[in-house]
């Protein structure tokens, strides 16, 4: 399985896309404004879009998305949420005052997109891709996933705070690459904790939760264009050997939108 992320931003800047992930071509996990960069050959392969949760950063381009590929497609763009989510979506943007209602147009049988309601630990399978949903602790109703590739998991928390149910079910998986958001510096770390984010000080008690055998890559994401670089000065701080020589406790890496990873 090919990710590619083309958007891992906290907020939009030069450069700077908000959250949203391709597996292979024809799954979307969140829909921000990295999408804009796809071609419209490429929008209009993804037949299925999972949703993390229903803020704008995350959403944003989903229905410019639809708009833009509607005329081309032959069946519904399949939208995978909890319930919550797709409420909202329901209520405050596909309501014909924001958007049109795609799930009615132009038909109610024959919609452009259709609303598929997901629970926290269930496993369904899309587009031959094994999905597991994940808890996840935020301001709004939200979950991760974790995306069975040939050699193990792909793992997104989403946006989240501290979530020991999360770290329960990962230390279970064969986790190989994990993507966890760090949205606030530490000097923002009351924010961070009022907005359900994590900081690095946050982080790294966070990071106790791993099994300690384990030793995937994890990518930070989700920072704030005007505090990534102290971000990731803070947690490089928390994360540095003990002594000269000693094993580095984490591979943390900041990840970058044009990214691509084969799990």
């Amino acid at each position: 399985m090919k990710v590619r992320v083309l958007g891992c931003s906290g907020a939009i800047a030069k450069d700077c896309r908000t959250t949203s992930f391709l597996l292979d071509d024809d799954v979307l996990v969140d829909a921000g404004t990295g999408v804009g960069d796809l071609t419209l050959e490429e929008m209009g392969r993804i037949d299925h879009v999972l949703l993390t949760h229903s803020h704008l950063d995350h959403v944003a381009a989903l229905p410019l998305m639809v708009d833009a590929t509607a005329s081309r497609r032959n069946k519904p763009i399949q939208i995978h949420a909890l319930q919550g989510t797709i409420d909202a979506l329901k209520s405050h943007i596909f309501n014909n005052v924001i958007w049109p209602d795609f799930s009615a147009i132009p038909t109610s049988e024959a919609p452009f997109v259709s609303f598929h309601p997901l629970e926290v630990g269930q496993q369904l399978l899309v587009a031959g891709k094994l999905i597991e949903v994940l808890p996840a602790v935020h301001t709004v109703p939200a979950v991760g996933y974790a995306v069975a590739g040939t050699t193990g998991y792909w793992v997104f928390t989403g946006d989240t705070e501290q979530n020991p149910a999360l770290w329960a079910r990962i230390n279970q998986l064969n986790v190989v690459l994990l993507v966890i958001e760090t949205a606030f510096s530490n000097r923002e770390r009351a924010l961070a904790k009022l907005s359900l984010h994590l900081s690095p000080d946050a982080l790294a008690l966070e990071l106790e939760c791993m099994e300690k055998s384990s030793k995937y890559p994890i990518y930070i994401t989700h920072t704030k264009p005007a505090e990534t670089e102290l971000i990731m000065a803070e947690i490089q701080c928390f994360d540095q050997p003990l002594s000269p020589g000693a094993c580095t406790p984490h591979d943390i890496r900041w990840l970058r939108a044009g990214q691509e990873f084969e799990i």
